[in-house]
């Protein structure tokens, strides 16, 4: 059984650099894999293996600001690194968790940025291919070929504001300060979502743009690790985040694992744009 609740995109957010810091955005294309640049660069070590902030807290820092022709990263202490969007200088095979990929490496000058800031050698700063083919979980993947840039496992992730209202009420009733939400990293954020943590029963998001209807498809709540607890202004870590989670969201389907927000992919709408205030059509299984 369904039923159909109406709901507005509240936010959109890129992360074009994986682990460093949210972008607010008021429009976004849906991609192959997900929205546009969200997750097309990553910072890898000396093996190729993909860096985050669950090692280098202060990857949160790192801003990015999307130009016509190139991203810019900015740092405290740091000079903005300029890349251009096609401004690869090599070849590079990177991992994201189990999956080997090729990737483009950004050079020599964004490699030292990135050693200068993180104060790791041997790092490299890759950019996507989209000639890789990395797959989420076919049984989480709604009967299509989910494919993922440089993101965990996902090309999307769903937050509703209720859900962030309700963690922040037990926050603040720990005596904790309330919080922002690119804590959580949300791709999608909805409004108008009556209940908190509805979106974990939603199927379906049917996404009225000025190009045509986009559906995406919600498979998997989000199984979070430590990343919400570092502070996006200082990159200080703070355990009580992940506490008062631990308290109240378990989640039977992750096996007691803490969970918070969907996992989604992109069912129909590939070059279509999504924009804050867009009408949402929401099917819920109940």
């Amino acid at each position: 059984m369904s039923l159909e609740s109406a709901v507005t995109v509240a936010g959109l957010f890129l992360h074009p650099l994986k682990s460093g810091a949210s972008l607010p955005v008021q429009q976004a294309t849906i991609g192959e894999t997900g929205l546009q640049y969200d997750r097309e660069w990553m910072v890898v070590d000396v093996d190729g293996e993909f860096v985050s902030q669950r090692e280098l807290p202060k990857m949160v820092l790192i801003k990015p600001e999307l130009r016509h022709s190139e991203l810019v990263l900015r740092a405290p202490g740091m000079l903005p690194l300029h890349l251009r969007l096609d401004g690869a200088e090599g070849e590079l095979r990177v991992r994201v968790w189990n999956d080997a990929m090729p990737a483009f490496d950004m050079g020599d000058l964004a490699a030292q940025w990135c050693r200068d800031f993180l104060g790791v050698k041997g790092l490299r700063l890759a950019a996507y291919d989209s000639e890789a083919r990395r797959l989420s979980e076919e049984r989480y993947s709604a009967g299509t070929q989910a494919l993922n840039a440089f993101s965990d496992g996902f090309p999307l992730l769903v937050l509703s504001e209720a859900s962030m209202d309700e963690f922040n009420r037990r926050l603040q009733a720990a005596g904790h300060e309330a919080v922002g939400l690119e804590r959580f990293r949300p791709n999608i954020v909805l409004a108008g979502v009556d209940t908190p943590h509805g979106e974990d029963q939603m199927r379906q998001l049917h996404i009225d743009t000025a190009s045509g209807l986009v559906a995406i498809a919600l498979t998997k709540p989000c199984p979070r690790c430590p990343i919400p607890d570092v502070e996006p202004a200082s990159g200080a870590r703070q355990s009580h985040i992940s506490d008062v989670l631990r308290g109240y969201r378990s989640h039977e389907r992750l096996g007691g694992a803490v969970a918070f927000g969907m996992n989604a992919v992109v069912v129909r709408g590939a070059g279509y744009t999504l924009r804050v205030g867009d009408t949402v059509r929401a099917e819920a299984d109940i």
